[in-house]
């Protein structure tokens, strides 16, 4: 795209050497005759011809500025700013008051060069002149803030070691938008491909036996006939990543799919889809799941969410409820915007939002990605001060549902060039982006160890299967992660149908509660105590074993807890006191019975008296709740009926627990 000064000199000059060709700075014939020849190649896009011919002007007079402005414009098109550069500084020696905005402009080009310091001279030197419009002024002193940024950041350069994923990931072709699962066992990557490539990656000869593709990092770029993006998938097998297969049909079509976003158990992926003849707009979002080990065909996610406007690149929350992605919709702040929207209980998307001016600039806002502890935000932006181009930054979202101010996460990570399309892992330890800084080889997926001030907080995660207790049978149930200080459900998910597999992500620093409950069998909860804990935990690798609602079954409350030496119910009870609650209501044939049971210590008789009191203690909060009371009974058995050894603190913990049994279920 040719540069608004270009767009300003030729319309200023065209008109000037067609009417009246004393209007140049120079009356060299020879030269104005070359110049205008090379504007002629330029607006053919014939760049060499239009050098030559520019340096030939320049050659017949030195001192023709507007050879050297156009002649530096030509360069830029060519991708050879240090020329560029040069042919500025040319400009300015001749004349340094011919026009304020080449000082902007020579600035830019020196930015994107790391030569931050020359940058900044010019740039103040822009703002010098009067009389400069407005917008301007504003833009050139937030590219100078970005150059006392980059100055400082240069200075202080952040850990950064990226490391290649190797040929099994990486190809001659370009890869592109990695996601991961939590478990970090399933990596899936878009790559752009030649149309005449097949599913295993092998390139289809065409023509004749000899004629070998073109690689599409050479070809022309993705929308168009020859090429098109493909998912490919790669499996962790022994602490490596194997050969990425692609996706294959429905998933990967004729057309392009790319910029993806998966659930964190890898069974749900967002991606987007453009010009689709179910199309709201150019690009879409699209959905589509993991069945019997298959991904279904993609379906468009429909109003709210696409619409007649750009919508691409999602990011949906661990928890699935929550769709973050990007569009030029009206109502934002800037160019591009990143908007997010709530899937509600009736399975439709809220309107968007837009989460405001800590997240969105009035610049462009790309690729956001949500970590999996459902609060830290990843995303790129070249509407803030940075490097220059596009800058990874990262924000957190506050317990009132704000946003933190973002940081930018610092150079080299970020440099002058665009950098966009970050992700990093559940532990919150890694992050992987894609760079073509191996240009012979095009974009390829990198990995880096991640610093420690840009981390996330440590996401863990409890992965098994759900099946029933009698007969092993494999079952698809709800799982809830909910914070014991809050009540509030952090996470959610379901096993899956086929297998019971289930992965849920359990984010530090908070104390949860975990239930597990299909319709027909007793719930299971279990109890996760990480406040204060932020460091990289092991996964808890459990499979879950619900017991049918029969007279006689039994199940542990995990998350009744009360008072040191005492029977009063404290308040980080609520939520397992309202799934109990919600289970008794939704079984009302059921009689119950409410049990307490402690550890050795002290006597026989006080153990029976405290764990009676605080059997009754639920008794009562369920009758309190409209439960009536000729369902309930309670009983303390006080330590007499021990589930571990009193020997240990952990099994004296185990031992003094709170438990509901199935007395009938007429």
């Amino acid at each position: 795209m040719r540069s608004l000064l270009f767009c300003i000199i030729t319309f200023l000059l065209i008109p000037a050497y067609s009417i009246a060709q004393y209007n140049y700075s120079t009356s060299n014939k020879k030269a104005i005759k070359a110049y205008e020849e090379a504007l002629q190649s330029f607006n053919r896009m014939d760049y060499t011809t239009a050098v030559d011919l520019m340096q030939k002007s320049i050659k017949a007079d030195d001192k023709f500025i507007e050879a050297h402005i156009v002649l530096a414009e030509i360069y830029i098109e060519k991708g050879e700013r240090s020329n560029a550069i040069e042919s500025y500084k040319n400009t300015i020696k001749i004349n340094p008051d011919f026009f304020p905005g080449l000082y902007s402009s020579l600035a830019q080009l020196e930015m994107m060069e790391n030569k931050f310091e020359s940058a900044k001279a010019h740039f103040e030197k822009y703002l010098s002149y009067n009389n400069l419009k407005p917008i301007s002024v504003s833009q050139a002193k937030r590219k100078l803030e970005s150059c006392n940024f980059a100055i400082e950041a240069i200075k202080n350069p952040v850990p950064f070691n990226p490391v290649n994923l190797g040929e099994n990931i990486n190809t001659e072709y370009d890869e592109y938008w990695p996601t991961l699962t939590a478990d970090e066992q399933t990596l899936i990557i878009t790559r752009l491909i030649p149309k005449n490539l097949n599913t295993d990656s092998s390139p289809v000869k065409e023509y004749t036996e000899d004629k070998e593709p073109v690689p599409a990092k050479q070809q022309s770029l993705p929308g168009l006939s020859n090429v098109q993006e493909d998912f490919y998938i790669s499996i962790k097998e022994n602490d490596f990543w194997s050969k990425a297969v692609n996706a294959g049909e429905p998933l990967n079509t004729k057309g392009n799919e790319g910029a993806q976003t998966i659930l964190v158990d890898g069974r749900i992926m967002y991606f987007t889809a453009c010009n689709r003849s179910d199309g709201k707009g150019r690009c879409d979002i699209y959905l589509s799941t993991k069945e019997n080990g298959e991904w279904t065909e993609a379906i468009n996610l429909g109003s709210p969410i696409n619409s007649g406007y750009w919508e691409a690149q999602p990011s949906i929350s661990p928890d699935g409820k929550t769709l973050y992605f990007v569009s030029n919709r009206d109502g934002g702040h800037g160019q591009k915007d990143i908007w997010m929207s709530n899937l509600m209980e009736d399975g439709r998307w809220s309107k968007p939002i837009n989460p405001g001016k800590n997240v969105n600039s009035s610049g462009q806002e790309q690729s956001p990605f949500i970590h999996p502890d459902n609060k830290t935000l990843y995303f790129a932006s070249d509407g803030r001060i940075g490097m220059g181009g596009f800058d990874l930054y990262k924000v957190s979202r506050n317990d009132d549902g704000t946003w933190s101010k973002p940081v930018n996460i610092g150079y080299p990570i970020n440099t002058t060039f665009d950098e966009i399309g970050l992700i990093v892992n559940a532990k919150g330890n890694r992050a992987f982006f894609s760079s073509d800084r191996l240009s012979e080889k095009g974009r390829d997926i990198f990995e880096f160890e991640l610093y420690k001030e840009a981390r996330p907080n440590p996401v863990s995660y409890i992965k098994g299967k759900v099946f029933n207790s009698k007969n092993q049978k494999k079952l698809e149930a709800k799982f809830e992660l909910i914070s014991l200080e809050s009540n509030e459900i952090i996470m959610q998910a379901e096993s899956d149908p086929n297998t019971g597999e289930f992965l849920v992500c359990i984010p530090t620093d908070n104390n949860y509660a975990l239930n597990v409950s299909k319709e027909g069998y007793l719930f299971y909860s279990d109890n996760f105590e990480l406040k204060g804990v932020h460091e990289i935990l092991n996964p808890y690798l459990k499979d879950v074993a619900l017991n049918p609602i029969t007279p006689g079954e039994k199940i542990i409350l995990k998350n009744i807890f009360y008072a040191t030496d005492s029977y009063e119910l404290i308040d980080k009870s609520v939520a397992e006191l309202t799934k109990l609650l919600e289970f008794v209501n939704n079984n009302p044939g059921l009689k119950i019975e409410i049990s307490g049971h402690t550890d050795n210590v002290g006597t026989t008789e006080y153990n029976i008296e405290l764990s009676n009191n605080r059997a009754k203690s639920v008794y009562n909060y369920l009758i309190e709740n409209g439960i009536k009371q000729e369902r309930l009974t309670y009983k303390g058995y006080g330590e007499t009926q021990p589930v571990s050894t009193n020997e240990t603190e952990l099994g004296k913990a185990e031992n003094r627990r709170t438990e509901m049994k199935i007395l009938s279920s007429n």
